[in-house]
């Protein structure tokens, strides 16, 4: 259950090396959540992960996930909620892809639409349907501003996460009322936090990804993310900037938009 403060007590991350993912769980961390499970591909970056969240107070377990493997998400995932009330499901897992290989192999595509949407809708169900049982809790999933309109460099992408999309709200809409909270996230270009560019050094430590109004971080997603928490948001839009600026893009002409540097 949450605290007095209305932190989630526990918390669960599908992706468990997603840099949002882990800068969400610190953020939660620092505001009294104990309890962290981990679940992606076993690896040493997962297991680097919860050691990380373990030098910050929290007791961390990590789960072998594999959002392509739906087959066992019901079993895997059931196993983490037998062992106690989980009040938060962050939904955190993806790939990109590559545009212009994806286009050239089938499969890469399907690879891609698989991560992103049908082993989001099967983990998203199965975790949904454990928070009903319980009685309270939230799923959060991270989609992407790339769903809101296709564009011709990253359509594939961006119609896994518009699929996404458009099944979390319908998600939320069957769960309205039964004390599950859920909450969409779609955030612009992410790129890493600035603290992170300057300490890997390079060409990119001197770029100021930071001032660039629709672009955000890491950082910056997982507290909009404890933000609408606290608010219980439906939608969360980061930067918020980005809220307007679709608004209006939805609305251009495709002749038009198709030369947009967008």
């Amino acid at each position: 259950m949450k605290d007095a403060f209305g932190a989630p007590q526990s918390l669960l991350v599908l992706g468990g090396t997603s840099e949002i993912g882990l800068a969400t769980a610190r953020r939660l961390i620092a505001h009294r959540t104990r309890t962290v499970w981990l679940a992606g591909r076993p690896s040493p970056a997962l297991e680097a992960a919860a050691e990380d969240l373990r030098h910050r107070g929290a007791y961390v377990q990590t789960v072998a996930f594999d959002a392509l493997d739906t087959e066992s998400h019901e079993t895997v995932l059931g196993k983490v909620f037998t062992e106690g009330d989980i009040d938060m499901v962050l939904l955190a897992f993806g790939i990109p892809g590559d545009q212009e290989r994806d286009e050239e192999e089938p499969l890469a595509a399907v690879r891609v639409a698989q991560t992103n949407y049908t082993g989001a809708v099967s983990a998203g169900l199965v975790c949904a349907g454990a928070l009903q049982a319980q009685g309270h809790g939230s799923l959060v999933v991270l989609s992407s501003v790339a769903g809101e309109r296709a564009r011709r460099a990253d359509f594939i992408y961006g119609s896994s996460k518009a699929g996404l999309d458009v099944f979390t709200q319908g998600l939320g809409d069957a769960l309205h009322g039964t004390g599950v909270h859920v909450m969409v996230v779609r955030p612009g270009l992410v790129v890493p936090d600035a603290a992170a560019v300057r300490e890997a050094g390079g060409p990119l430590a001197t770029i100021p990804f930071t001032r660039t109004p629709l672009v955000t971080t890491p950082g910056a997603v997982a507290d909009a993310i404890v933000t609408g928490l606290r608010r219980r948001s439906e939608t969360v839009w980061v930067p918020g900037a980005l809220r307007g600026v679709m608004s209006a893009l939805r609305h251009v002409p495709r002749p038009l938009f198709r030369r947009l540097p967008v």
